[in-house]
């Protein structure tokens, strides 16, 4: 028995749950309140992608064959092959049958439909995409289509509302009223319906919570919530259900229908930790003392409810929300760690990262430190309270969440993760010698200079996404973005270099855009990819949120909302620009040249190739990017600079150097770093001078020393240190491991 159970609701993702419910199942921890948390998605798809499971959904979609298509017609005809292969597909996605994948790539194993045209008729298509792909990943990809020919059929032939990563989105996003979505759950059960709600009975009955929470982090997670919150209130009316997460967290800050509340007793916002934590104090401290709840009598914070028949939103309690020092590490236990399974669609490389492979997701700090962008909902806590963790910290909680989970791969799910604290995590990840891999977001700032980015390599870092939106300076000004087109170029080459992917998110359609600009950017992306500074990308058109400064202050950008009565959710509004442009229609173009550009292909191709109507010429020179990677001062080194050094302790040799009748002592300096050798010459003095020096700069050393220090310590025994420090043996260094930070 718990007191609390905690559900993600289908769909989110195949590869790794969620974090929020091991978020706020880390935070109950720490109160001694006990909880069980389950990703109920998961668990539906390992029912439905079943051997019981499809001979169950062939059965009931038999009763529709008549209506079938020709390609649905094909899969029902092969559902024996389908039935005979799908545990065995299953348990290879999720690690444990890996010698499956030669029989795979084989061919003539897993029955094909038309996920397979494009894949069968392109005759590279065993190595393509982004290098030569092994056969594990290769398998994985045959598979992953294998499985969304399954998908195409469940939403053909039994439910149309059918994702892998959502259900019933539709009727989630921006729906102002609850009108169609209450209708639509006065509906007879769907097929996945039923499967969902089985999972949830039988959990409940051992269990036996007093509330559920459930988070709904997107709108293709709503319905189902619903579904499960009317099924517990229908069979078990003495549990209270709380909703809270990213959906309720942007979208239903002004609900007011009531009808919403006969299916949960209250709606949290924002954090979770405070908010539950009082909704157990009031339901479950009521309970032990055999007393009735009484909303009236409770604390809340930022939560609504009804009362006497009516919606109210109550935040009456004095307690603040806990500092991220307080909110413990996440627990991920109790979750099917073994069973999520990774997928390879194959879409661009950083998409690849989101659906292959279990990783276990962190935050470096709560919100923004930038908290600037007009498109973003910085007016909302998640963005505008903005609190980093301390280094140690944090590195503690990986360290945790390895001996918990036994996987040692971070998705550090930030809205940007700030520099500086990058800079020390990696500091530490390498102090305590861990081995680690970890990806994240951030903003394209010249804080990431050359050094940094190779620390942050040394330290595990595999990939950073960022947004370069509309790469245009006049538009970016206008985002307020704090970046210009030239400074994500050179930080885009500094991750590059450093052998960390690159993934860019782009924007068209910004209010006031003008189809030159959106040519424009066109080609400074495909320059980007062309130079090799690019290695991901995708395009999203803009869409205007309800708590953005676009949203709220319509008129400074040009656009006028269509506004809709509030009674359910709101966060995108339908506008109009007052430009008049049609933006929808590059969708496709801009789509189809990026898809080709992260092939490393086309690059030659007039834009106009791309769109089947008239665009102008672009105005950017042909050069512009290359040119913009030229200007960089290599001389310029603040005083403040930390100096680390990350290579290894070196050989030391003397020897004696002659010239012209005269000698000196010298040292030789050998290094070896993982894949050479190399070797530097000093005069004797500086040369002991320098390997003492980098013994105090080694990571291990907690008082990182600064460059005006090492400055002042070279010239107590010796003369221009600037010349010194830009001299070939150095410089040598620097590109194996001397940082400036």
């Amino acid at each position: 028995m718990k007191n609390i159970l905690l559900i993600t609701p289908p769909f989110t993702q195949l590869n790794t749950p969620y974090p929020a419910t091991a978020y706020l199942k880390g935070f109950l921890n720490t109160k001694d309140i006990s909880s069980f948390q389950m990703d109920l998605g998961i668990e539906v798809i390992l029912e439905l992608f079943s051997k019981n499971g499809l001979e169950n959904l062939f059965q009931v979609s038999s009763f529709n064959f008549e209506k079938f298509g020709e390609n649905a017609q094909r899969i029902f005809s092969l559902q024996q092959d389908y039935i005979k292969t799908i545990n065995n597909v299953i348990a290879f996605l999720q690690g444990k049958n890996p010698t499956l994948a030669r029989q795979i790539c084989s061919g003539n194993f897993l029955p094909e439909a038309s996920r397979f045209d494009a894949y069968n008729n392109d005759p590279d298509a065993s190595g393509w995409a982004f290098g030569s792909m092994g056969m594990q990943d290769k398998a994985k990809h045959i598979a992953t289509l294998y499985l969304e020919d399954l998908s195409d059929f469940i939403v053909e032939c039994v439910d149309e509302n059918f994702g892998f990563s959502r259900y019933a989105e539709r009727l989630g996003r921006s729906a102002n009223s609850f009108d169609e979505m209450y209708t639509h759950l006065q509906n007879d059960l769907t097929y996945i319906d039923k499967i969902t709600l089985q999972i949830l009975e039988e959990k409940i009955k051992s269990i036996h919570p007093k509330l559920v929470c459930i988070s709904v982090p997107f709108p293709g997670n709503l319905y189902s919530a619903f579904r499960c919150a009317q099924f517990i209130k229908k069979h078990f009316s003495e549990i209270k259900v709380s909703m809270g997460g990213g959906f309720p967290n942007t979208e239903l800050r002004e609900v007011k229908d009531k009808s919403v509340f006969e299916f949960f007793d209250f709606i949290t916002l924002d954090d979770g930790e405070l908010p539950v934590e009082l909704l157990y104090n009031s339901i479950c401290h009521t309970e032990r003392s055999r007393g009735a709840f009484n909303e009236e009598m409770s604390e809340f914070k930022r939560t609504f409810l009804l009362e006497n028949k009516e919606v109210v939103y109550k935040n009456n309690t004095i307690r603040h929300d806990y500092k991220q020092a307080e909110v413990g590490t996440p627990d991920y236990s109790d979750l099917l760690l073994d069973k999520y399974i990774s997928v390879i669609e194959i879409a661009n490389p950083m998409h690849s990262l989101w659906s292959d492979g279990r990783w276990n997701k962190l935050t470096m700090a709560h919100g923004c430190y930038w908290g600037k962008c007009t498109f973003c909902d910085i007016s909302l806590d998640y963005i505008k309270v903005y609190e980093p963790i301390a280094a140690k910290i944090l590195v503690d909680r990986m360290e945790e969440l390895i001996a918990q989970t036994g996987e040692n791969g971070f998705h550090f799910v930030d809205e940007a993760a700030p520099p500086a604290l990058m800079r020390e995590v990696a500091l530490e990840i390498l102090k305590r010698n861990l081995t680690v891999t970890w990806w994240t977001n951030i903003r394209f700032e010249k804080s990431f200079t050359s050094d940094l980015c190779v620390l942050l390599k040394a330290s595990g870092c595999i990939a950073v996404s960022g947004g370069l939106e509309v790469a245009s300076d006049r538009l970016l000004e206008l985002i307020k973005k704090g970046v210009t087109v030239e400074q994500v170029a050179k930080v885009t080459r500094n991750f590059t270099e450093s052998g960390i992917m690159v993934h860019a998110y782009l924007m068209y359609g910004y209010p006031t855009q003008t189809v030159q600009e959106t040519v424009d950017s066109l080609e400074m992306v495909r320059q980007m990819f062309e130079i090799g500074i690019l290695q991901s990308g995708f395009w999203h058109q803009f869409a205007m949120t309800a708590h953005s400064p676009v949203g709220m202050f319509p008129e400074e950008f040009g656009v006028v909302p269509e506004m809709n009565e509030i009674t359910f959710a709101n966060n995108d509004i339908q506008f109009k620009d007052k430009t008049g442009i049609n933006h929808d229609k590059f969708s496709f173009g801009l789509k189809k040249s990026l898809f080709n550009y992260m092939h490393g292909i086309c690059f030659d191709y007039d834009l106009q190739d791309w769109f089947d109507f008239k665009i102008p010429k672009t105005k950017i020179s042909p050069d512009f990017i290359e040119n913009s990677l030229l200007e960089d001062n290599l001389f310029a080194v603040k005083p403040s600079a930390k100096i680390v050094w990350i290579g290894g302790k070196p050989q030391v040799e003397a020897f004696v150097k002659s010239k012209k009748g005269s000698s000196w002592e010298m040292i030789k300096l050998t290094f070896h770093d993982k894949r050479q050798t190399f070797d530097i010459s000093l005069e004797k003095e500086k040369a002991l001078w320098l390997v003492e020096y980098l013994e105090k700069a080694t990571v291990q050393n907690d008082r990182k020393l600064t460059f005006s220090q090492m400055k002042e310590s070279f010239e107590q025994q010796f003369e221009d240190f600037e010349l010194f420090w830009f001299s070939k043996p150095i410089e040598i260094l620097k590109e194996n491991g001397l940082l400036s930070l």
